[in-house]
């Protein structure tokens, strides 16, 4: 992170205004990164190719695998001379104060500007370039190609159109560059336009970034609001001490209540994915004051979920990104924990060992379609597992979460598992699990009450449309991951967990926020809803008491869940009509029908289980201190002494 400044400047008067210095003030961002603006906004003088042109010159735009014609890393000129340009039409009249540079995002090659000028125009015929006294000034520009650099001009102005005029480059390269715009929009109430598209929000609730401090204060606030119907806990800590906070939502904070489902939300596995964890904290505040305003809805699903939000998973990662703030901390900086560790790819990978004994067909089956147990290299102090990966193993495997969702950024999409491939060698296959459907809707639920995710209309954040499944995506066939959290949630605990990618904007810009907040708050809501969905029940014994930890099978779906302690139990399933079977160690099976409706709320769906007779046998026997007979054992016996005789 660099940024660059200078001292007095002056400029022609051709129509355009120089803001007094009295009025300057730190303007946010246009919108190349977030899309605000269009690719009908930006011009160039040249382009190399299609996946070149200027629509690709926004700030941290990310190139596809194969830096094709259509999805290239960066604006990149047709020919290398001093008259080539890339421009922004504000629509309007704007007051610029700087602009942010980075060069071409590229595997194989090095192309990036290190010195540029800037000119502004209210017709985008007559241009006024930025001087530096007398002369045009010169902006430094990039040393390599990631890394943002911030150039402020030395007095703002005030036009409708700004061009960057690259005047030299790294010299084995080429003229390549990405860029984002400072700039205040100047008030006109006659442009039909910008009304169109201003976005507003009438929720009184704290939209900033928040340091861990203010994250934790916040959290606080919102307790002394709402003391009973929240608590503030941790799972754990980061490698750098800092705890790791969870808010619990619910009517009985503190205790599970049998028969009501568990359902979490989690942000920050990557630190510099800053708007997930600011939206799970406005999420903590709506919920808070909705629940305070008697809101029918809100009331119902507190009511009825206990909700546990976890807004940072690695606060030491978003440490370093809250440094560099959000335009300037390029597209990774705070994305690892202190040690290096990408938390999202951190857990056991249970995939490979449910698929290679599926290969081996092993009878009986050593391997279970679920609870898959963590190998015990993975368990020891010298695997290389983050503090905050063993924390959330932790977490998951005490509460017994029935639906989770952890939100990401850089994209508009949500991931279903499985994210790894089945198949050796690949880096994209559609890999589904036995829940496939299930998972389908589920990520449908949220992408379709997204304001932006299936809007067909809408462009590609960079290089993926996800418009053919209507913004949602099988992991495995966007790009293959091993020891993901989604994957793991499913074959180790009961929990369906989901990756939700928020926006193409990891790190927006405070003054996004509320339009963010309006994009993902109906979704979030919605979401949640969701763990109502299917069947839910008791498995008791025949003296009432509930049996922990029994089996809960779907005919056609290779798949269990368990009771959790006290007996009960929630299967996500999409409406319809399922043969359902409980069965425990040491009681017979039952097998019952049950029909999953259209409308909310889980359908109900009790077992009663009677124990084996040779279970029976042994709680006689060891009540009075005698082992029972295992009868095969002594057929063996009998024959064995029959055969002697004979002999």
């Amino acid at each position: 992170m660099r940024t660059k400044s200078s001292e007095k400047a002056a400029n022609d008067d051709h129509n355009v205004r120089v803001a007094p210095e009295d009025v300057r003030e730190s303007c946010p961002p246009l919108g190349l990164e977030t899309l605000k603006i269009t690719d009908f906004q930006l011009h160039a003088s040249t382009a190399k190719r299609y996946g070149l042109g200027a629509h690709r010159g926004r700030l941290n735009i990310q190139a596809g695998i194969n830096e094709n014609d259509f999805h290239d890393g960066a604006w990149c000129a047709g020919r290398n001379d001093l008259y080539q340009w890339i421009e922004v039409d504000a629509r309007r009249l704007t007051k610029f104060t700087g602009v942010i540079t980075q060069g071409r995002n590229s595997l194989w090659l090095s192309d990036w500007v290190t010195s540029y000028k800037v000119m502004v125009s209210n017709d985008s015929h007559t241009w006024v370039t930025v001087k530096n006294g007398s002369g045009d000034m010169i902006f430094e520009g990039n040393s390599e190609k990631e890394i943002p650099v911030l150039n402020e001009l030395p007095v703002p102005m005030v036009a409708r159109y700004i061009r960057i005029n690259p005047q030299s480059w790294f010299d084995n390269g080429s003229i390549c560059m990405r860029m984002e715009i400072l700039g205040c929009p100047l008030p006109d109430p006659n442009n039909y336009y910008h009304r169109r598209n201003e976005m507003t929000t009438t929720d009184d609730l704290d939209f900033k970034h928040h340091s861990y401090k203010e994250m934790r204060q916040l959290m606080k606030f919102v307790n002394e609001m709402c003391p009973n119907i929240t608590r503030i806990y941790n799972i754990g800590k980061s490698h750098q001490g800092l705890k790791l906070y969870a808010v619990e939502i619910s009517d009985h904070p503190g205790e599970h209540e049998v028969g009501e489902p568990e359902f979490h939300y989690i942000a920050g596995a990557h630190g510099n994915e800053v708007l997930g964890r600011e939206l799970l904290l406005l999420l903590l505040q709506f919920l808070c004051q909705e629940y305070l305003a008697r809101n029918v809805r809100i009331i119902r699903l507190v009511e009825e979920t206990r909700i546990h939000i976890l807004p940072s998973l690695n606060p030491d990662g978003y440490e370093k990104a809250y440094e560099g703030g959000s335009e300037l901390g390029g597209w990774s900086l705070g994305r690892w924990t202190h040690v290096g560790i990408d938390i999202n790819n951190n857990f056991p990978d249970l995939n490979s060992l449910l698929w290679e004994a599926e290969d081996r067909q092993n009878v009986p089956r050593k391997v279970p379609n679920h609870y898959i147990a963590i190998p015990e290299w993975f368990l020891s102090e010298n695997a290389t597992v983050a503090m905050e990966t063993r924390a959330v193993i932790a977490w998951m495997e005490k509460i017994p979460f029935v639906l989770g969702g952890n939100l990401q950024g850089g994209e508009l999409v949500v991931a279903y598992p499985y994210d790894l491939v089945r198949s050796p060698w690949k880096t994209q296959e559609h890999t589904p699990t036995p829940d496939d459907h299930v998972f389908r809707w589920l990520a449908y639920s949220y992408a379709s009450t997204h304001r932006l995710m299936t809007d067909a209309r809408r462009r590609v954040c960079h290089t993926e449309d996800f418009q053919k499944e209507e913004g949602t995506v099988n992991g495995a066939s966007w790009h293959t991951v091993a020891g993901s959290l989604n994957d793991f949630s499913y074959l180790h605990t009961n929990c369906f967990e989901l990756s939700i990618y928020v926006g193409c904007d990891k790190y927006p810009h405070e003054s996004q926020l509320p339009e963010e907040w309006e994009n993902n708050r109906e979704s979030l809501i919605v979401f949640m809803e969701q763990v109502h969905r299917g069947i839910k029940g008791m498995v008791r014994d025949l003296h009432g008491k509930g049996i922990p930890n029994a089996i809960i099978s779907v005919e056609g779906v290779d798949h269990d869940i368990r009771t959790a302690n006290d007996g009960d139990y929630w299967r996500l399933l999409n409406p319809g009509d399922y043969v359902v079977t409980a069965k425990a160690e040491g009681f017979t099976v039952s097998t019952k029908n049950c029909a999953v409706g259209y409308d909310m709320g889980a359908t109900r769906c009790d077992f009663t289980l009677s124990k084996t007779n040779m279970a029976r046998i042994r709680e006689i026997m060891e009540k009075f201190g005698k082992q029972p007979v295992s009868l095969p054992a002594r057929r063996l016996k009998l024959r064995g002494r029959k055969r002697r005789q004979r002999g």
